[in-house]
């Protein structure tokens, strides 16, 4: 696994990662796909070592999905959730990431509303010195990495599943449609997918949509459209990402009706029939079916690569606690 040019020491945004880190994740994540499909799932790669998940936000998948990949890596695990914990007391999020820096963890897996929380844990350990790495799980409406790593391994692995690259999508025309104004995962797609070259179709109503958004995609490898329409985005569309309606995150009435902006924005098979014949779904949860897309769709394994996307979450979960956890043992 190619970790000896590895050099990133937290995951915090992908807004600079290279595309020797982009391909260096997918690859190895590839080689523990392997191994999850193997009688015995678990490698000694980080034994000896504490990951703990500090989640200050409700979660289920990633949550859970970073716990199997740390397990699977053999190294200890320390789960925090802040509703059973000393910050319901008043403990500072920064006195709750020294204390598991006291109890020797190593790695710090972190979830919470507010965007910049990680950074500044990860800011505080290096100000102490201390060799513990700090991962993004998603920070308020900032970024979420692993996500966005997770989708486009999903993506590049159906594309060549011996050796996934981000050149396997360039020119490939990928729509991303639902409430990118709200969304983590939007923003970190935005900068992968424009990493790899390809052409990135925002679609949303114009209140989910700002135009602030075009300014993602300067100077970089691939271009960013908007879209305040969904059928020419989904024109010839060779992929398309639906976003969950982040209605806890709203604090103004941006959408007239949920039944609206179904037949708006909603994918259906119906819509698709304007994508490419072979075109896939994603879709990053929790889904609300029948609102961003519907039942019948996502539970269609022709086109739906959600599951698909659930299963790649553990192997490039486990590629990412490797590749900046492998420089402790």
């Amino acid at each position: 696994m190619p970790t000896n040019t590895w050099t990133r020491h937290h995951i915090l945004s992908l807004a600079d990662f290279t595309a020797f880190e982009y391909d260096t994740v997918l690859q190895t994540a590839a080689s523990f796909q392997e191994v999850l499909s193997r009688r015995t799932k678990k490698v000694p790669t980080l034994q000896g070592q504490v990951v703990a998940n500090l989640f200050f936000e409700p979660s289920t998948r990633t949550r859970s999905s970073f716990e199997l990949a740390a397990k699977r890596l053999s190294a200890d695990t320390l789960t925090f959730t802040s509703a059973t914990s000393s910050i319901t007391k008043g403990e500072t999020i920064l006195d709750t990431a020294k204390t598991y820096l006291a109890m020797g963890t190593d790695i710090m897996v972190i979830r919470h509303r507010e965007a910049g929380v990680p950074s500044a844990i990860a800011q505080e350990m290096d100000r102490l010195g201390v060799r513990v790495s700090v991962l993004n799980a998603g920070d308020g409406q900032h970024e979420h990495p692993s996500q966005a790593l997770l989708d486009l391994f999903t993506i590049c692995t159906l594309l060549d599943p011996n050796y996934p690259q981000i050149e396997l999508l360039k020119n490939k025309k990928i729509v991303i449609v639902g409430d990118i104004l709200h969304s983590r995962v939007a923003r970190s797609n935005i900068w992968s997918l424009t990493a790899s070259g390809a052409q990135v179709h925002l679609a949303a109503p114009p209140t989910l949509l700002p135009k602030l958004f075009a300014d993602y995609g300067e100077d970089r490898p691939g271009k960013l459209f908007l879209h305040w329409e969904l059928e020419p985005a989904l024109q010839d569309a060779d992929f398309v990402m639906t976003l969950r309606l982040q209605k806890e995150r709203m604090t103004a009435n941006l959408l007239p009706s949920l039944r609206e902006y179904h037949q708006l924005f909603g994918v259906t098979h119906s819509k698709l029939k304007l994508c490419q014949p072979n075109v896939k779904v994603l879709h990053p949860g929790p889904v609300n079916r029948g609102v961003e897309i519907s039942s019948e769709l996502m539970d269609d394994p022709e086109f739906s690569l959600i599951q698909t996307q659930i299963t790649s979450g553990v192997a490039v979960r486990m590629a990412l606690l490797y590749l900046i956890g492998s420089g402790k043992v």
